[in-house]
């Protein structure tokens, strides 16, 4: 926890600094711009097939349109920050890594064991696995404190799988990406579950959360850098 925390406190300083703002303003607004003007278009459409899903006929009741409502906010939401966290991991990350690395580890040693292929099929395969059953638990909607600790989960796996491999791509070589994540991968996903309550406040989820989680996990995973290059080094000698 300890591990966590500090992380969690090293990065807030970072968040708002004007060179972060200014890396995370656009992508995020595209991202949160783009699900409005999707929603705009497509929310009648979608809760009325929700309305129907729900066994409404010509007229559908009151509770079935509350239902249909409530579902697609919530759809829109998580696509909005499903969006919004790709395009931070993919896009900014190289620029937030070296802000933490310059700031944080100043001595360690960039060996590039990342490339961008690699990214690219990170965020791939988070979104493949996450979305399905992220679908899956929509019923759950109809048991609100069981869906609340459904998504917590599901939000904190996506966000440590999205931004890990990126936050050590710059640093670490191949081999250190699999070592660091085999070693740390409890205090990845706690950093990720005591981020996910972040991801079910309005705006929040969008505009903060993405870049927040993105210098997190990179002040943890570059710690855990260093710390494995620190016990993997040979003793000094001192010469008698």
């Amino acid at each position: 926890m300890a591990a966590i925390f500090g992380a969690l406190r090293r990065a807030l300083p970072i968040l708002v600094t004007r060179r972060i703002v200014a890396l995370a303003t656009l992508p995020l607004v595209v991202a949160a711009l783009v699900w409005i003007a999707i929603g705009m278009v497509a929310w009648h459409p979608l809760t009325g097939w929700l309305a129907h899903a729900f066994g409404a006929g010509a007229e559908s009741s009151l509770w079935q349109r509350i239902a249909a409502d409530a579902i697609a906010v919530v759809m829109f939401a998580a696509l909005g920050v499903i969006t919004a966290f790709t395009a931070i991991a993919v896009l900014s990350m190289p620029v937030i890594v070296h802000v933490v690395a310059t700031r944080d580890f100043p001595a360690l040693a960039p060996l590039r064991g990342g490339t961008v292929s690699g990214s690219i099929a990170n965020a791939a395969v988070a979104l493949v696995v996450y979305v399905p059953l992220w679908l899956l638990s929509l019923p759950l909607l109809f048991i609100p404190p069981l869906y609340a600790l459904v998504s917590l989960v599901l939000n904190a796996w996506l966000t440590q799988r999205m931004f890990r491999y990126d936050a050590l791509a710059e640093h670490a070589r191949r081999d250190e990406i699999a070592a660091v994540l085999a070693r740390s991968r409890a205090r990845l996903m706690g950093l990720g579950l005591v981020l996910s309550p972040l991801s079910l406040i309005p705006i929040v989820n969008i505009l903060v959360l993405p870049i927040y989680a993105g210098i997190a996990f990179t002040e943890l995973a570059l710690g855990e850098l260093a710390a494995l290059r620190a016990s993997s080094s040979p003793p000094a000698v001192v010469a008698a």
